[in-house]
C-alpha cells in the first residue's frame, strides 16, 4: 500500500515548479502502478501550449476556471470544477487559466518525477527520477 500526504510532498522534490504551473507528483513510475498521479496548480493568467507526444493525460478540475483549446480543430472548451478532459490522441492544445485552477492529473506512461515541458510542450519519455 502506498500512502502519501500532499502537504509533505509539497515540501519535497515531488513538487515541481515551472512557468505558469506547479505540479506535485504523488505517484510516479517507480511506484509501479502503470500511471502517475499529480495535483497541479495552473496559475491565473497562464497560457500553456502543450503537446504530450509521449504520454496520454486525463485531467479533472477541482477548483478554478479556464479553458482548453484543441489546436487541431480550434474548438475551445470551458474548464471549471467538475470538468474532465482526456488527451487521448496526444492532442496539441493550449490550457489557459482564467483564475488559479487546481487539477488532478493522471499520465500514462507514468512520469519519473522531475519532468518539465520541452520547447515543443512535451515531457520526455524518460527523465530524472525523484
Amino acid at each position: 500500500m502506498i500512502v502519501r500526504d500532499l502537504d509533505d510532498a509539497l515540501k519535497s522534490r515531488r513538487h515541481v515548479v515551472s512557468k505558469g504551473w506547479e505540479s506535485t507528483r504523488l505517484l510516479l513510475k517507480d511506484d509501479r502502478m502503470g500511471y502517475s498521479f499529480h495535483i497541479t496548480k495552473i496559475h491565473a493568467g497562464a497560457e500553456l501550449p502543450m503537446h504530450y507526444k509521449n504520454h496520454l493525460e486525463c485531467v479533472y478540475c477541482m477548483s478554478g476556471q479556464g479553458s482548453i483549446e484543441d489546436l487541431a480543430t480550434g474548438e475551445i472548451h470551458e474548464i471549471r470544477p467538475g470538468v474532465m478532459y482526456a488527451l487521448d490522441k496526444n492532442d496539441r492544445h493550449v490550457l489557459r487559466g482564467t483564475t488559479e485552477m487546481m487539477m488532478a492529473c493522471v499520465f500514462n506512461p507514468p512520469l519519473n518525477g522531475l519532468e518539465v515541458h520541452d520547447e515543443t510542450g512535451a515531457y520526455a519519455l524518460e527523465a530524472e527520477t525523484v
